[in-house]
């Protein structure tokens, strides 16, 4: 098998690499002898007729004239919408990605009639009003919206699966790597798998077979995609050593050679930890891969990904400072790795090639590899990576031999229009839109003095074409780009989503210990023994290592959302934790739940005796409805109201675990466990949420909303419960795992199973988040906890 492998990887470099030398020096020539300049001036000069507007006074009074902002993606779609440029802009995208991605022939009836059906599809997506709060992120871009869409399609656990992945990969991309990049990378390569499955899915497909071949496409498309933060630019940057990267090489080459996973082996040094995650992720990759697809196929594509791992390993290993590399040394890789990267994606699913899709695929990846590396080249200058950019900036003055980068970045596009595409002028179109609007973010991003020293360097010694070229970036419109929008949003969201759950993690320590420090009850000079016994059992509950999730969020909403005086609002806090400490109290008593350990140490009855528990819940909870009582900066009729809701809310869960154990040894429906767990966790959220509310005295219609919220997210968090009392560690947990079990108690695990309950805490995620678009304020912190309810370990 390994000889196999290895025959297969040789000859298909061969192969690869043969054909790359002759595309470069079809390049070369058109450099040389310009060509390609000809043949483009023409090209641009039939492109322009639909780019170049005149001038119309009448635009200056016109309101929906005056361009939106990429960055605000819904006005910028309704500005689209409203000037009638939406069908055109989605045309194009859409026409690039079946060019780019799935290598199609834009001459195709077939493809012009999928292009026009997508571009439909997405275009009533767009156009779906966003909610109240929504202004920034669409909701296909969020967990929900993806979470719906599994739904769709009946594949909701590879989407659960695939959300502890990403999360975990967030979790481990060091400083150093840009972890927004690498986590785009990766979700780009999945999607991208995904719709070359949904292209090979006929109308006729049945749903059971969809959702098979969809399913193993999210999971393909995860394996394949990990190798990008994970190979690609972990070897790229600066965090393994020179002998690490060469170590962690060898592997990759022998694994993609023998067709089997090699062991780690000896490994030492800061990054052991790191490479022994990386490790073993590859590997479950790399067996989910060779378990997929029949030898033939899987052969082809680890040959594939070797030719793609061997052009980028030469790549990587010049150095920027060595001023003897040739031209072909140069742009033969960079024409390999964009060639195979994309051939892989299709390779990975064993999909069948359109006539003429390897010869496409071929010559178009250099074109995007070429962009890609124009936009790049200040913060490769700054890495020491080589390009055909940062090469040329670097040594051309003293090597006149080198060929422009920039001009064969054109040549590469006359190549693609008049012999790949056959001068078809959608082809043409596309490909022009796509190369100015690369010019024209530059321009925006680089400002408009760096950008002409750039263009003196790059475009000096062609003159005439540059001219032509400049005028189009200053007065072309109509070339933005869907994909750019997507890519230029989720590396905003990615980067706000960082800081919100910096934010909320900071917030969650800052007020935990705040919290923490105004607990404990204290014992005056001169009182009875007794009451001394009963404030130590009360503080010996307190002080175990709890969450404090509610009087955070009380804190939380009451200061940071409703501008409450943090001191004011104490009292209530108290009041929360000291409610829902007594009601563990009771909950781990004999007579009810029989629990052993609660917060990490012993329970108050194994301490102590289930009398003194119980007194201490009774103390505990009368010392709550004080400390509401307390809150004397706000009006007595306000206060008031408090108290009643939160009297009404204390009555309702003693209601739920009364539910709770009645339900011992039954058979629950999905129904009666949704009542259970809001009486028993759902209500405690909600009066969080709606108490310092009431104190803020907001409208009726948000507290209504955070109700929603609050009865979601409380199902959801009893949900999680449950699987971690099947999955958890117990260190983590704090308490034994299989209590429910042990207790003959009826949970959502117990009912659905585990695939099944998780299914439900993700339905419920996605109602809580429903319910928070609804509310006229975008609370970032509410989200991260709504991720933190789903996504926690204990």
């Amino acid at each position: 098998m390994k000889e196999n492998f290895e025959n297969t990887a040789a000859r298909e470099y061969r192969k690869a690499e043969l054909k790359a030398v002759s595309y470069y020096t079809a390049l070369y020539n058109q450099v040389i002898d310009k060509s390609y300049i000809s043949n483009l001036t023409h090209d641009i000069q039939l492109w322009k007729k639909n780019h170049l507007k005149r001038w119309n006074g009448l635009s200056l009074f016109s309101r929906s004239s005056r361009k939106q902002e990429h960055r605000d993606f819904y006005r910028y779609i309704q500005w689209l919408n409203v000037t009638g440029k939406l069908e055109g802009y989605l045309d194009r995208s859409i026409s690039y990605i079946y060019m780019r991605d799935l290598g199609k022939d834009l001459q195709s009836d077939e493809t012009q009639k999928r292009i026009r059906r997508t571009a439909d599809d997405v275009s009533r997506l767009l156009l779906k009003p966003p909610s109240r709060n929504q202004a920034v992120q669409p909701e296909f871009m969020n967990l929900a919206g993806a979470y719906r869409w599994a739904q769709k399609e009946g594949i909701e656990a590879a989407i659960i699966w695939l959300f502890k992945k990403l999360r975990a990969v967030a979790g481990h991309i060091p400083e150093g790597m840009s972890a927004e990049h690498a986590q785009r990378k990766l979700i780009k390569i999945i999607v991208g798998v995904v719709l070359h499955v949904t292209e090979e899915l006929g109308e006729d497909t049945a749903p059971e077979e969809r959702s098979r071949r969809l399913d193993a496409a999210v999971r393909l498309g995860y394996s394949y995609g990990l190798t990008y933060p994970f190979v690609d630019d972990l070897l790229d940057s600066q965090i393994l050593t020179s002998a690490e990267k060469e170590q962690y090489s060898a592997l990759i080459r022998t694994a993609l050679l023998s067709g089997e996973v090699p062991e780690l082996g000896v490994w030492s040094g800061e990054n052991t930890e790191l490479i022994r995650y990386i490790h073993a992720e590859l590997s479950e990759a790399f067996l989910y891969i060779s378990g997929y697809r029949e030898t033939d196929i899987r052969q082809r594509f680890f040959a594939q990904s070797y030719v793609f791992f061997q052009a980028q390993d030469i790549d990587r290993v010049k150095a920027l400072d060595y001023g003897g590399y040739t031209n072909e040394e140069l742009y033969v890789p960079v024409i390999l790795k964009s060639s195979s990267s994309r051939l892989i994606a299709r390779s990975v699913i064993g999909a069948p090639e359109d006539e003429g899709f390897e010869e496409r695929t071929f010559y178009f990846g250099i074109y995007n590899q070429l962009a890609d590396d124009f936009a790049d080249m200040e913060q490769d200058l700054k890495d020491g990576a080589v390009t055909p950019y940062t090469y040329y900036l670097q040594h051309h003055l003293q090597r006149p031999d080198l060929i422009n980068p920039f001009e064969v970045y054109w040549a590469v596009i006359s190549n693609l229009i008049h012999t790949v595409y056959h001068s078809d002028p959608r082809a043409r179109e596309v490909i022009l839109d796509r190369a100015v609007n690369g010019l024209k973010r530059y321009k925006e991003r680089a400002g408009a003095v760096k950008y002409k020293e750039t263009m003196m360097i790059f475009a000096g010694g062609i003159p005439e074409f540059n001219r032509v070229l400049q005028k189009m970036v200053r007065k072309a419109d109509d070339v933005d780009f869907f994909d750019k929008l997507l890519r230029d949003g989720m590396i905003e969201q990615l980067r706000k989503d960082a800081a919100d759950q910096e934010a909320f993690s900071q917030s969650f320590q800052h007020v935990r210990t705040l919290i923490n420090n105004e607990l404990l009850f204290s014992a005056e000079a001169g009182i009875p023994a007794i009451q001394d016994r009963l404030i130590h059992a009360a503080n010996y509950s307190l002080e175990g290592d709890g969450k404090r999730v509610r009087p955070i969020l009380t804190w939380v909403m009451g200061v940071n959302e409703y501008g409450l005086d943090g001191q004011d609002i104490l009292p209530l806090l108290r009041s929360l934790e000291y409610m829902h400490t007594a009601s563990l109290i009771f909950d781990d008593l004999p007579s009810q739940d029989n629990a052993a350990k609660r917060r990490g140490r012993e329970t108050l009855h194994q301490v102590h005796s289930s009398a003194v528990a119980e007194l201490t819940g009774l103390y505990m909870i009368q010392q709550a409805t004080f400390q509401q009582a307390s809150l004397n900066r706000f009006k007595p009729e306000t206060v008031l109201a408090l108290i009643r809701y939160s009297a009404e809310k204390a009555a309702d869960m003693c209601m739920g675990q009364m539910m709770d154990l009645d339900a011992k040894g039954q058979a629950l429906t999905l129904e009666q466990l949704d009542r259970i767990s809001f009486y028993k966790t759902g209500i405690a959220f909600e009066a969080c949420l709606v108490m310092p509310a009431m104190l803020a005295e907001v409208e009726e219609e948000e507290i209504a909303a955070l109700k929603r919220y609050a009865y979601h997210m409380g199902i959801a968090f009893q949900i999680r419960d449950d699987l971690l009392d099947v999955e958890g560690d117990t260190e983590v947990l704090g308490k034994p795992a299989g209590n429910d079990a042990a207790n003959n108690q009826s949970n959502f695990v117990s009912i659905l199973g585990v695939e099944g309950a998780g299914k439900e805490m993700w339905r419920h995620y996605c109602q809580a988040s429903d319910a928070l678009q609804e509310i006229p304020r975008d609370i970032p912190f509410l989200k991260h906890l709504l991720h933190y309810v789903v996504n926690r370990e204990r």
